[in-house]
């Protein structure tokens, strides 16, 4: 009786230890679903922005340009760039916002303001910073941007700007066109704003996050992409397999990497900086707001010599700052004899028998949308593409003209690009044969602010790569780099695409390309010049100065 009594007890606590393991197998897996539904919140096709730390996913983030190699020279090259930007790095010690940097009470002045002024002459400008407590600061780091303006004469330029580290900073203008000519400096960011910003260029990559549509017959996920991916989840490895840039999306749970369809801008994280750090970046109160004089702003400026003509003459000074200025509302560049090109019928003999490849982001872009409004002749072919995506294509068969433009590869901030028309620049170089009919236009800036400089360093060394490989096979081909712009900022638009930032890849932009055999069109100088209020997209008459420049390299000024 106790034995038969026995089976039955020993089956019924079996059975309970196989209902006990089952149910925390069940459980483990249940968390594990759990944590990937939480994630996916955070990948959701709801657009919202919903901070990082909501999901539960610990920040480890993954990006390719840490693992990169390099070689010696490379290496040198990336230390030699990343130590000449330390010039534009702020005070590190947090301080309250009384003690920092305010505009309205700051100060500048003419320092040889009872000079004799003629075209050509140096003038220098003191600036002293000062805090919201009226009392002068000790150390230096803001950042400035500085210009000489003629609004009558429509005439700008820009000026340099000095850190003396201890709340001086001097300014120094070349003086370019007679007239009454006025200073003005505007405080861009505090030092205090920028101590927060490298920051958020080597720890939050992500801030701006891209997603990418996964499609398999009815079924399609949505999932997070980026350079930088955060968490230990399974991600697409989207690396290109010739240039090595690095991309990568989060993978989706039913369908298989080779299922990407598209490409497209997520949204922009939120709640990235404290309340204290929030207060730095203010508009109206200490973003790109002007200093003004503590006397007078202006100097009168006569004609060199003995002319009594009030237009500036060509200037042969050796310092190659400023590049230019705007005289009566056209860029007149100081390296060189520009042209303008103010009838259609102008530009289609320079273009004529000539393909144009234009590569880049929207500033560049632009010069198509000027070019077909303009040219008659060019007409625009639909390629059946986005708006304002691309790829755009335009002829005109009479003149034997072909103009081309297409966005660069990842990362880019537009609306849906397809995942076929993600190409790098670096690899659309190498297919072009080249020659004295081929034209190649360069932009790429704006969408790397949010990335470790690193990230741009490689982008640009892979293009540099690729230009030399085609100015070595085909000498003639003329290659134009449209360098970044000055936009308008607000405390939002301050933390993803500061001039700050943009100033730092105009930097590294330069030196990269410096000796290689390229043009510049220096739009830094000619949108910081204008009197137009500062945009991301500047207006027409200074897009239409880029293109008189552009096609100035294009068909030089015979001599």
């Amino acid at each position: 009786m106790w034995t038969n009594f026995c089976k039955p007890w020993f089956f019924c606590c079996l059975l309970a230890a196989l209902t006990i393991v089952l149910l925390v197998l069940n459980v483990s897996q249940l968390e594990h679903l759990d944590h990937e539904s939480v994630s996916a919140t955070f990948i959701d096709t709801s657009g919202q922005d919903i901070p990082l730390e909501a999901t539960g996913v610990s920040r480890k983030p993954y990006c390719g340009y840490e693992h990169q190699i390099l070689s010696k020279r490379e290496r040198l090259e990336e230390a030699s760039l990343l130590e000449a930007l330390q010039s534009h790095e702020s005070y590190t010690d947090l301080v309250p916002f009384v003690k920092s940097t305010d505009p309205s009470s700051s100060y500048f002045v003419i320092l040889n303001s009872g000079a004799f002024f003629k075209v050509g002459s140096q003038l220098e400008v003191l600036v002293q910073v000062q805090d919201f407590q009226g009392r002068p600061k000790k150390y230096g780091g803001d950042y400035l941007q500085a210009r000489i303006h003629s609004p009558k004469l429509q005439a700008g330029a820009v000026g340099r700007v000095v850190d003396y580290q201890n709340g001086c900073y001097k300014v120094f203008f070349t003086l370019v066109w007679p007239g009454k000519v006025t200073v003005s400096i505007v405080l861009v960011h505090p030092s205090e704003a920028i101590r927060g910003l490298p920051h958020l260029q080597e720890e939050r990559p992500d801030r701006v996050y891209f997603k990418s549509l996964f499609r398999s017959g009815r079924i399609s996920e949505i999932t997070i992409c980026n350079v930088c991916l955060p968490g230990n989840l399974p991600v697409c490895n989207f690396t290109d397999l010739y240039t090595g840039e690095p991309w990568f999306c989060f993978q989706p749970k039913k369908l298989p990497c080779s299922s990407r369809i598209n490409h497209y801008k997520g949204g922009y994280l939120k709640g990235l900086l404290t309340t204290a750090e929030s207060a730095f970046f203010q508009s109206d109160v200490n973003i790109k707001m002007p200093i003004h004089s503590s006397g007078p702003d202006w100097v009168t400026v006569i004609p060199h010599g003995a002319k009594e003509t009030n237009d500036p003459e060509p200037s042969q000074s050796m310092e190659n700052f400023p590049s230019g200025y705007y005289y009566k509302n056209q860029w007149m560049s100081r390296k060189f004899k520009m042209h303008q090109f103010n009838e259609p019928e102008n530009i289609t003999e320079c273009l004529q028998g000539k393909m144009i490849y234009l590569f880049g982001d929207s500033t560049i872009r632009q010069w198509f949308d000027y070019l077909i409004t303009f040219v008659p002749d060019l007409v625009e072919f639909n390629l059946g593409s986005p708006k304002n995506v691309g790829p755009y294509l335009a002829v005109d068969l009479k003149h034997n003209i072909l103009l081309r433009y297409r966005c660069h590869g990842p990362p880019i901030r537009f609306t849906t690009v397809l995942s076929n028309e993600l190409h790098y620049v670096a690899n659309e170089l190498n297919r072009i044969v080249g020659g004295r009919s081929t034209v190649v236009a360069i932009a790429i800036w704006s969408h790397f602010s949010t990335f470790p400089l690193e990230v741009y360093i490689r982008r640009l060394r892979n293009i540099r790569r690729a230009v030399v490989r085609l100015l070595d096979r085909s000498p003639k081909t003329v290659v134009v780099i449209r360098t970044a712009n000055v936009q308008e900022l607000g405390p939002e638009v301050s933390l993803f695409n500061s001039d700050w930032f943009s100033v730092q890849l105009d930097t590294i932009l330069r030196k990269m390309f410096s000796g290689v055999g390229v043009y510049l069109v220096d739009a830094w100088e000619m949108t910081l010049s204008h009197y137009l209020p500062h945009k991301l997209h500047p207006d027409v008459v200074i897009v239409k100065n880029q293109l008189d420049m552009f096609l100035s390299f294009v068909c030089p000024v015979k001599t």
